[in-house]
């Protein structure tokens, strides 16, 4: 659980940011590679109202509800809005620390179903320092009916005295929602999934995991599969290239806050223990053209 004390930090973190030499900043990496995993559902969220702008008559468009919490999503935004993110995790893998955040916000811009529609994000991925910064980048087009493609470039710019990321991540991913599965909610369906490709944390695994006879690679090819239990509820399965997570995605008010919360790391492929993922995300429309 996070406690008042972290939620605080995040509130005063301008000002009171300090920096840790190098070794005591790396202690702490692994972890924080793990919670840059937990946000990619929010880096170009498609609020609900945007999903029935794009739908034609008979075309359906993922749930309301996020579709996973682990991997990115070949939908992307729609129109111009602005987004952000809090993760949390506990406890950190190959440690017994307690909770840390990941914080992301960002912007999109473009229409997917004319042109393209491009994201840009920050990541803060030691929030109460108020530290180690990185960027994504993405972009995505819907194909037809209810399918999208995303393409995008994740941490980048990362500072290498504060991350052990193997470098930048590049993906690529495709989303589908099932189109004769109708969910509670109009325009949407009940049944999507996403299959992708990719580098950097896909595939290249820890220090630790290669210190431990885990291996050098993951598989590089990530998926996930959504199903709607009730409206606005939906339960997740995500294979990450690295490890396998369960988690279910809520949208608990009509406003399109966005509330996800799972177990990752359910196999010894990676880590050595399993581990709480939790993340909350809003996207605040500016235009839907």
């Amino acid at each position: 659980m996070i406690c008042k004390t972290k939620i605080w930090a995040i509130i005063c973190c301008v000002t009171g940011a300090f920096c840790l030499s190098t070794q005591a900043a790396y202690s702490q990496n692994q972890f924080e590679k793990e919670l840059t995993q937990k946000i990619d559902n929010f880096l170009a969220p498609v609020p609900q109202t945007n999903q029935q702008t794009m739908s034609t008559q008979n075309e359906l468009y993922p749930s309301d509800a996020p579709g996973g919490i682990l991997i990115p999503s070949g939908f992307g935004g729609y129109g111009t809005y602005l987004f952000g993110g809090l993760g949390a995790t506990y406890p950190e893998v190959y440690r017994d620390n307690k909770a840390d955040l990941i914080a992301s916000v960002g912007a999109c811009v473009g229409n997917p179903v004319k042109a393209i529609n491009f994201a840009a994000s920050l990541n803060i991925t030691d929030v109460h320092r108020f530290r180690d910064f990185s960027g994504n980048f993405i972009v995505s087009r819907k194909l037809f009916a209810g399918t999208s493609i995303s393409a995008g470039a994740l941490q980048m710019f990362a500072n290498v005295r504060q991350s052990d990321a193997s470098g930048s991540t590049f993906y690529m991913a495709v989303s589908h929602a099932v189109q004769t599965i109708k969910s509670l909610t109009p325009g949407c369906s009940r049944l999507s999934y996403t299959i992708g490709i990719g580098s950097g944390r896909f595939y290249e695994k820890s220090p630790k995991d290669i210190a431990t006879g885990r291996g050098k690679h993951g598989t590089a090819v990530f998926g996930s599969i959504s199903y709607e239990l009730i409206q606005h509820v939906n339960v997740n399965a995500e294979w990450t290239g690295m490890n396998l997570g369960i988690s279910a995605g809520i949208r608990p008010f009509p406003v399109p806050l966005s509330l996800a919360v799972g177990v990752a790391n359910l196999t010894r492929y990676t880590n050595d223990k399993a581990n709480m993922v939790f993340s909350i995300g809003y996207p605040l429309s500016l235009s839907r053209r």
